[in-house]
């Protein structure tokens, strides 16, 4: 039943960005930049930093960059620590902006980080949340 709903999940998604309006290029360059800004403060261990790309929400659930850092480390270790990333084309899904991230972990599992993006007023992008999901592939 689980491989069937992330099946359905992603197959939703591709559906999703196939019949959704394009995203501007500065945007979805401006969206890379930040996910990949955030990666690279994870693998410098800078939470401050790493932090700092969350939307307001996601910095007031958590409240500080120890504690986003320790729930990362944890319940994300394929976002904190990939051996591999390739961004996949970022998508429109209603009116939300996902940025979907093939990575791989240090066991050579594949998974996608569905990132959710959010502009901000002053127009910068910011994480909104991440969704992990493990796929059936292995690295090669």
């Amino acid at each position: 039943m689980r491989v069937f709903l992330l099946i359905f999940a992603f197959a939703s998604a591709s559906l999703a960005y196939a019949a959704a309006p394009r995203i501007a290029g500065a945007d979805v360059k401006a969206i890379r930049l930040v996910v990949q800004a955030q990666l690279d403060a994870f693998a410098s261990d800078d939470g401050a930093k790493a932090f700092s790309y969350a939307a307001p929400g996601i910095r007031g659930q958590f409240g500080s960059p120890e504690v986003f850092m320790a729930m990362v480390r944890e319940g994300y270790a394929a976002v904190y620590r990939p051996a591999s990333v390739s961004f996949l084309p970022a998508y429109r899904e209603r009116d939300e902006i996902f940025q979907p991230v093939r990575m791989t972990d240090g066991d050579g599992q594949v998974w996608v980080a569905r990132y959710k993006m959010e502009k901000q007023r002053n127009g910068i992008w910011r994480i909104a949340g991440c969704s992990l999901i493990r796929t059936a592939d292995t690295a090669t």
